[in-house]
Formats: structure tokens, C-alpha cells, sequence
């Protein structure tokens, strides 16, 4: 396998890993919303603390997603 085939593995295989940690949190904010009436308005502190961090984490996913898209797609276009 090239440097580039190796390389474009590497970067789908993160991008994958990305996605499910998106998942997951995204997972884990619906239910933390639902279990408090499908808003964050009922929700406890505790809840409210642990659901905002979960946001950061997945916009963090999110933002990691997107660069590896970019990376891809430059890759792509050699």
C-alpha cells in the first residue's frame, strides 16, 4: 500500500471514529432531554452541567468531522 493509500485509510478511519463519537453524545443529549421534559428549562443543575458539557464534546466531533471532510476531499482532488 502507498504513502497516499495509507494516508487516505488513516483518514477515513478517523473520520469513522468521529462519526460515532458524534453519535454517541448526540445519543446521549437526547435522552438527558427527554428524561427532563424535552428541554433544557426543568433540567437540574447537575443535568444542565453535564448537557452543556456533552454539547462541547460533540461540537468538538463536529468540527473534527469537518476537517477530515476537507482533508479527504483535497486528497481527493490530487
Amino acid at each position: 500500500m502507498s504513502n497516499d493509500s495509507q494516508n487516505q485509510l488513516e483518514l477515513v478511519q478517523d473520520y469513522r471514529k468521529q462519526v460515532l463519537i458524534y453519535e454517541e453524545l448526540d445519543e446521549k443529549i437526547d435522552n438527558l432531554i427527554m428524561a427532563n421534559g424535552g428541554g433544557t428549562e426543568n433540567m437540574s443543575k447537575a443535568d444542565l452541567k453535564q448537557y452543556r458539557n456533552w454539547a462541547e464534546q460533540r461540537t468538538e466531533a463536529q468540527n473534527e468531522m469537518r476537517i477530515l471532510e476537507q482533508q479527504l476531499s483535497m486528497d481527493a482532488d490530487d
